[in-house]
């Protein structure tokens, strides 16, 4: 490409990493920052580019400053102070957060880079890691559309769609409709698929028959065999769904949404914590099924 761009890239975990190494084969000059320098390190076994010891010195000098970490306090630790990103982007640079956090801080981190020349947008993904790994994420943005205009071309490096849904927040408040859209899905799958086992049907001839019709889903798709067989060691982890739920539902009685089928699945992925699947993928909620029906 020709427009290649200074950016930073903060957070390399299991989406991190592969984001930012899209950047670096774009040809983007690429500076990575992580909490553990080991991973930096290892980034930089596998991507060109360079790394920083703090965000601000991976912010200084960066058009574009990408963030991916895991949750509200996490982006404050890695955006204020004095190693803070803030600290170290320059009037003009563009902060984008792709992780997964509230509107409400989004707006924060937009009015605190506004004080110092600095534009902010809100950009969480849904795709998982097989989708950053691929390039096919879908990035829901919020900020102003000149601020994104700017930075579309650089976050099409490792996204299929990149859309612009609103104002500062609108970006997480669209991945809150998504998570609460696959919370849905994923407990009617698990009992669809708890209930082919109990009657005693093939789950393989199942899945094959009606996921051509109109149960078809991305969950059917790429979790039902994984379901089927107890795997669960992979993926978009329990404990993390259970963040983006609480924030969710937080935020539906800010303004009255009413969501029972969502609080009532954020709890089913509660008892799968309690008997040690934190860790486990979404998808395990199948097994709470199993669990329950064993004991």
């Amino acid at each position: 490409m020709t427009d290649s761009k200074d950016v930073a890239f903060v957070g390399l975990g299991i989406m991190g990493y592969p984001m930012a190494g899209h950047l670096a084969a774009a040809g983007h000059r690429v500076c990575v920052y992580n909490r553990t320098a080991a991973r930096a390190d290892a980034w930089l076994q596998d991507h060109e580019g360079r790394s920083a010891p703090t965000p601000r010195q991976a912010a200084e000098g960066a058009e574009i400053v990408f963030m991916c970490v895991g949750n509200d306090d996490d982006v404050r630790s890695v955006s204020y102070g004095d190693d803070g990103i803030f600290a170290g982007a320059g009037e003009g640079t563009i902060v984008v957060d792709h992780t997964t956090a509230s509107a409400k801080l989004a707006r924060e981190l937009a009015a605190a880079g506004a004080e110092r020349g600095v534009g902010f947008l809100d950009a969480p993904v849904s795709g998982g890691q097989a989708g950053a790994e691929n390039g096919q994420l879908s990035v829901m943005v919020g900020g102003d559309a000149g601020v994104f205009d700017r930075a579309q071309g650089v976050i099409d490096c490792y996204a299929k769609i990149v859309k612009l849904m609103g104002d500062v927040g609108s970006g997480q408040l669209t991945k809150m409709v998504n998570q609460v859209c696959i919370a849905g899905i994923v407990q009617g799958l698990s009992e669809g698929l708890h209930f082919a086992e109990k009657v005693g049907l093939d789950l393989d001839a199942v899945v094959d028959v009606i996921s051509q019709g109109a149960a078809q889903s991305w969950q059917m798709d790429n979790r039902a065999a994984t379901m089927a067989r107890r795997e669960f060691e992979f993926g978009f982890a329990v404990n993390w769904m259970r963040k983006d739920l609480d924030m969710t539902l937080a935020a539906a009685r800010e303004v009255d949404a009413r969501m029972p089928l969502a609080a009532l699945v954020d709890q089913f992925y509660a008892d799968v914590q309690a008997f040690g699947g934190g860790r486990w993928d979404t998808s395990s909620l199948i097994e709470r099924l199993r669990r329950v029906e064993e004991s």
